[in-house]
């Protein structure tokens, strides 16, 4: 791949991972997409569902984005040893491949930084001028 092309391609990994973190949280809080069924927001599924919605959402946008990605990369590797783990130790038998991979792909945009397309690039170049 051409190097140029970099920056556009981690620009649509950071927006599409976020989006579909955004969607797991609206899942869990507001029932959509889905079958309507919702969890407790005073519970841990809702405090999940908090993180997923606000955090893939800021993800997506580009806005506080290292912290985001951070404590959304964090909530993942809890969820994997929570709720997969102890169902086998590999992601392929205990179906914990999308956290894993939202966990470090998260991890990776926190090291990072939002790059192009993202709010916080908008807000560092005005504050440069």
């Amino acid at each position: 791949m051409n190097a140029s092309y970099a920056s556009y391609a981690f620009a649509l990994l950071r927006i599409v991972a976020g989006v579909l973190f955004a969607m797991h949280g609206s899942q869990k809080l507001l029932g959509f997409p889905g079958d309507g069924s919702t969890v407790p927001v005073a519970s841990l599924m809702g405090v999940a569902g908090i993180i997923e919605l606000v955090g893939g959402l800021l993800i997506a946008v580009g806005l506080f984005t290292r912290v985001a990605a951070f404590l959304a990369s964090g909530q993942m590797a809890v969820a994997f040893f929570m709720a997969h783990f102890p169902k086998g130790p590999l992601p392929i038998e205990n179906q914990g491949e999308p956290a894993v991979l939202f966990c470090f792909i998260f991890l990776f945009i926190a090291a990072h930084g939002p790059g192009i397309w993202s709010l916080d690039g908008l807000r560092t170049s005005r504050s440069v001028r």
